[in-house]
């Protein structure tokens, strides 16, 4: 798969690039749940790292041609 996200690049909230995964509400909802992609959280910052982006979207892909038919 491509990758969605520079796997060398950091993303705070507020990065456009994270609207693909969510709304800054979303990701405050899953991080609360212990949901969505791994994340640092240094005081009050939020980090998200190119590599779990990319990681997390792989794993959440779906590929109908793989699931089964009824």
């Amino acid at each position: 798969m491509a990758n969605l996200f520079e796997q060398n690049r950091n993303y705070v909230l507020g990065d456009e690039e994270l609207n693909l995964i969510g709304d800054r509400d979303k990701l405050a909802q899953w991080r609360h749940k212990n949901m969505g992609p791994a994340f640092y959280k240094l005081g009050r910052k939020i980090i998200y790292r190119g590599a779990d982006l990319n990681a997390w979207a792989e794993a959440n892909q779906v590929d109908p041609s793989k699931e089964g038919a009824a």
